[in-house]
């Protein structure tokens, strides 16, 4: 039966269309999403955002827990599902075929929204970006999503701004996609790429300086190295190493340019960091290296907590569809913080709009109505 908390009194959806409403907003210039046959469409685009949305936020763990949701919750049925509610069908054509063009422009819209409004940290060190891949697993049905022998996995990269720890650019491949090549498609002009050991190239690192794409990035300690010219080191810094080297030790992987290495230790630790910011300190290098375990973070963060990782589609549409999802959910978030608490996204702050999304929609909490006298429900012992 449908959910109700107080059946006499309709509340207006307050606290998650304040939530929701930067999205509406980047739907205004958005390329209309038309029905591909004679029938009107079902869900809307507003639905299927609304619902994929509303999905992450309140932590469903599949498609039929959201259509079950949709169907007997009152207020999503009211306030997120399509009228006349959505079937089973239906909601997986919306999400499989059709959508990817307008929810890649919402999340672009929001992208350069937060960017603007969040506040800029670490802005001496440049406009930095984080990149790394992620494994999303897949069924064994999802061929497209190649990975290994009776193991199937999909991976999502994604380029997470550091001056505002949101996410910047997404792409999604198989699982054993390479992740050197996104390096280039995720960043813009004047941005630097932040990456771990994975993305170690000496013949990328040649080709990065020659294009003027600025990096840093970890590299192995074991690397041959033949230094060219040392740089002084500063007493009691974190760091040991700074000069200009060549990377490798043969014809067929030592680099043609010489490359900024830095090298610092934390916690008996060594990090060797190849990179081709000469305007920054060797100090500065090691703290914008750090700065990358943000996306490490991110990633656990987001798994955890909006659950975008539980498939709701299997075809790679589908599933990129719900990772824009996600990373919208994850944006909204980021705004609302920042406009109502002046902070970073947190799980406490996502808890308490839960709450107060659940308290102020469906009438519970310290601001309930007054329940009417004949809505009362007396005891057997009670006197009449």
């Amino acid at each position: 039966m449908p959910r109700k908390f107080y059946p006499w009194k309709k509340s207006d959806p307050l606290k998650f269309e304040q939530f929701f409403n930067p999205a509406i907003k980047k739907m205004e210039n958005m390329p209309p999403l038309e029905s591909r046959g004679n029938r009107p469409l079902k869900m809307t685009f507003e639905n299927q955002l609304k619902a994929l949305v509303y999905f992450h936020l309140e932590e469903h763990v599949s498609a039929q827990h959201l259509l079950q949701v949709l169907a007997e919750d009152d207020f999503a049925r009211e306030h997120i599902a399509p009228k006349g509610g959505i079937k089973k069908s239906s909601f997986a054509e919306a999400n499989s075929e059709r959508g990817l063009e307008q929810f890649m422009h919402v999340f672009q819209g929001l992208q350069d929204q937060a960017s603007s409004t969040l506040p800029s940290r670490h802005s001496e060190l440049g406009s930095l970006v984080a990149i790394d891949g992620s494994l999303i697993d897949a069924t064994l049905s999802m061929h497209w999503a190649d990975y290994r022998k009776k193991s199937n996995k999909a991976k999502v990269h994604v380029g997470l701004d550091l001056n505002h720890s949101i996410p910047r650019k997404v792409f999604l491949t198989h699982g054993n996609g390479a992740e050197r090549p996104f390096v280039s498609q995720i960043l813009s002009e004047g941005e630097t790429a932040v990456t771990d050991r994975g993305y170690q190239c000496h013949k990328l690192f040649d080709l990065w300086q020659r294009e003027n794409t600025l990096f840093i990035c970890r590299i192995k300690a074991s690397t041959k190295k033949i230094i060219i010219k040392s740089n002084s080191i500063k007493p009691d810094s974190i760091v040991f190493f700074d000069a200009e080297v060549l990377l490798g030790s043969t014809k067929l992987n030592k680099s043609k340019q010489p490359v900024r290495l830095v090298g610092y230790e934390v916690a008996g630790v060594k990090y060797w960091i190849a990179t081709n910011r000469r305007d920054l300190t060797a100090e500065q290098i090691a703290e914008a290296y750090k700065l990358r375990w943000e996306i490490e973070n991110f990633f656990g963060w987001w798994k955890k907590h909006l659950k975008v990782y539980h498939l709701i589609s299997r075809s790679a549409h589908g599933l990129m569809v719900q990772i824009l999802a996600g990373l919208i959910t994850y944006l909204l978030l980021a705004i609302y913080c920042h406009e109502n608490y002046q902070e970073k996204v947190t799980i406490k702050r996502v808890r308490e709009l839960r709450i107060e999304i659940q308290n102020e929609l469906r009438g519970a909490g310290k601001d309930a109505p007054e329940v009417p006298p004949e809505k009362k429900l007396h005891p057997p012992y009670a006197k009449t």
